[in-house]
């Protein structure tokens, strides 16, 4: 059987194309954690590589007789908050896992008892059964452990950790998810939150995997070249790049798109620059299981105050204090690139404009109106001049239903646009903390406009949001080479919405610039 870009479940080196997850891993110190018998954590988002990275390592281990090396996930007890539920649930996890990948007379017993101690019974009894090989266990999905649940297993992890060694406790054990464990957000029954280090405060170090390299993504593609004969454009693979900041499961799922389906390998036909872009296109329009769970954590309060933030490129000094933002860098939603906080790559950024816009984007009319020119060229000004009067009589009643407020007005244009521009174009969107505006790049018929949108500022007058627009667009559009530029503003604030709308909606022309007000 063919190997293939895989985008489901663990990487394996039979099956799939795969580049060694160790070579990406940050912080961590692999040759001492056996031989020092310490204890640490590994955190990154996920669909990065976590579980391949350490069912390859368990093997390496097992394999090399270094010692007895178990993987073992402990998600199927999410949901379940008490102690008393969850630990059996552990040990019960820890036999099944053990039974898979272990030698029968390694493989330790359930058995039942006092939840207190039965996790760290199990284990003494499991470090006892394999000696004299050192016991270590790289337990998966950490995080999704709950309350008292999470205090339990901490707790009875580090009553063994003095007296670890060979027959007596594991010597070494991972802890991994998406969050580091001092983020994890634990409160004991009673709501009084506990002192961060008191469950566990023997850990090591934290180490984290690192997206793809350019070179990662081109030595990926170049497995496929090799094995099937198809090629892969340089500029396409720097595509793949750009649109996915080397995202793992990105990366692997617009290559999947582009063999499989745009440009079947079994054609050898060259995959280009489009076939990357209508790959891009499918991925969005799929919202396939990665993406979507992605997509549902817009909806946490926690998460949507730092897109929001982002989203309408709000200077918010406070924006990078406390768990929040912290909570959105360990989903791998938003990065700080270039000393700025942004989403964390183009198809993301993509992915959440479209998520939060395609509610009002199904409730705008199919447009009846004439949207084109004779020539077949977009018609901004008919466009915009619908959306003043679609902005007139929807924006009060539409904006109460809102969960992101702020970013209305922005994602209210990009979703009209979109209900327009839908299948015949595509918008490039940049958007980022500190801005100040959305920029769009429009490309309708192989012409490019761009568009920014801007909100006035509840210290500025209209006039001064418009002057600094007016040349935050002309850079813009010098810097696309667009032929037209839109510059849109929304004023929100309370005064402007006691004028009569003839003062609220206007349009036209300063410094070759096209201005709408709102």
């Amino acid at each position: 059987m063919s190997r293939f870009f895989n985008t489901t479940g663990p990487c394996n080196p039979e099956r799939h194309y795969m580049l060694p997850a160790h070579e990406r891993l940050v912080g961590a110190h692999l040759d001492r954690y056996i031989k020092n018998q310490l204890y640490w954590v590994l955190h990154a988002p996920r669909q990065t590589g976590k579980t391949t990275f350490l069912q390859s390592w368990m093997h390496e281990i097992n394999s090399g007789g270094e010692g007895v090396a178990c993987y073992v996930s402990v998600e199927r007890c999410q949901g379940f908050p008490d102690a008393n539920d969850s630990i059996p649930a552990i040990c019960r996890a820890i036999e099944d896992f053990a039974g898979k990948e272990l030698p029968p007379d390694q493989v330790p017993t359930y058995q039942a008892m006092e939840s207190s101690s039965q996790l760290s019974s199990m284990l003494s009894a499991w470090a006892e059964q394999v000696a004299p090989k050192p016991l270590i266990i790289l337990f998966d999905e950490v995080d999704t452990l709950q309350d008292q649940a999470m205090i339990s297993f901490l707790r009875q992890l580090r009553s063994g950790f003095a007296a670890r060694g060979i027959g007596k406790f594991p010597v070494s054990v991972a802890l991994v998810g998406m969050r580091d464990l001092r983020d994890y957000l634990i409160q004991s029954k009673d709501g009084v939150a506990l002192n961060p280090g008191s469950p566990f405060n023997i850990k090591q170090s934290s180490a984290t995997l690192s997206n793809f390299s350019r070179e990662d993504v081109f030595n990926l593609a170049a497995q496929h070249s090799g094995e099937t004969g198809q090629q892969f454009e340089p500029a396409g693979l720097e595509l793949v790049y750009e649109l996915t900041r080397g995202q793992p499961w990105l990366v692997n799922a617009l290559l999947q798109k582009c063999a499989w389906e745009i440009v079947p390998e079994e054609t050898r036909a060259t995959v280009t620059v489009e076939h990357i872009r209508q790959a891009k296109e499918l991925l969005i329009k799929e919202r396939a299981v990665h993406l979507d769970s992605l997509a549902e954590r817009l909806r946490d309060p926690k998460v949507r105050r730092i897109v929001e933030t982002i989203l309408v490129g709000k200077n918010d000094p406070m924006m990078a204090e406390g768990n929040d933002f912290v909570l959105c860098m360990d989903l791998g939603l938003v990065a700080i690139i270039d000393g700025v906080p942004q989403i964390a790559n183009p198809i993301y950024r993509e992915i959440i404009v479209r998520v939060l816009s395609q509610g009002m984007q199904y409730a705008i009319p199919v447009p009846e109106w004439r949207w084109q020119k004779d020539d077949g060229a977009l018609d901004y000004a008919a466009l915009f001049a619908e959306f003043q009067a679609f902005w007139r009589r929807n924006s009060d009643a539409w904006e109460s239903k809102m969960e992101y407020v702020e970013a209305f007005p922005h994602l209210l244009v990009m979703a009209f646009l979109q209900r327009v521009i839908n299948g015949g174009g595509r918008i490039e969107r940049e958007y980022a903390a500190g801005r100040g505006r959305v920029d769009l790049a429009v490309e309708w018929r192989g012409v490019w406009a761009v568009i920014e949108i801007k909100l006035v500022h509840p210290q500025d007058s209209l006039e001064t949001t418009i002057e600094e627009g007016l040349k935050q667009t002309a850079r813009y559009r010098d810097t696309v080479g667009a032929k037209e530029a839109w510059l849109i503003v929304f004023d929100r604030r309370d005064k402007s919405r006691t004028l009569p709308w003839e003062q609220r909606l206007s349009t036209r022309v300063a410094d070759s610039i096209n201005v709408v007000t709102c």
